[in-house]
């Protein structure tokens, strides 16, 4: 808390005026930093292109800005492994809002035609998800960067491949 008042100019007491604990001041950095992966995302799928094109785009992006947000400045990624491994409100709304963007992917592809229809919907993202995880959730991401890009990369044609008709 001290290193935060100092970078940015104010006294830890008159940061305290504003927010109810130590954990409220995190998750309103966390769900910053979040909310900027998933503008990000959002912006990724929100072109043209194939269900699977949005997949991979979704993919990639998450990756991409999680490396570059939680592992330039460690108090970032402190913040956000503690907030993911606590359930802080953040971290489950930013894994929620994953799924359903993810949900969307799986289920416009399906309508065209492109992704399998046998399987249930819910079981499908489940299983993406979870095997999405070593690259998307803050914690097992930072045991898996020596895997980027090429690891995240062969996963998505994996489970792209998996969902072909």
């Amino acid at each position: 808390m001290a290193d935060l008042a100092r970078e940015i100019g104010f006294s830890k007491a008159y940061i305290y005026r504003f927010f109810e604990s130590k954990q409220a001041i995190g998750e309103a950095i966390c769900s910053s930093c979040l909310a900027k992966i998933v503008a990000e995302a959002r912006a990724s799928i929100d072109v043209s292109g194939s269900s699977a094109e949005h997949f991979r785009r979704l993919f990639r992006t998450i990756t991409t800005l999680s490396v570059e947000l939680f592992f330039q400045d460690r108090k970032l990624y402190d913040i956000a492994a503690h907030s993911a491994a606590e359930g802080w409100g953040s971290a489950m709304s930013y894994r929620q809002t994953l799924r359903e963007m993810l949900e969307e992917i799986v289920r416009r592809g399906r309508e065209s035609g492109e992704f399998e229809r046998k399987t249930p919907l819910d079981e499908t993202c489940r299983a993406i998800f979870y095997a999405m995880s070593p690259f998307v959730d803050p914690l097992q991401l930072e045991r898996n960067l020596d895997l980027l890009p090429d690891g995240q990369a062969e996963l998505t044609s994996l489970i792209l491949r998996s969902l072909a008709p």
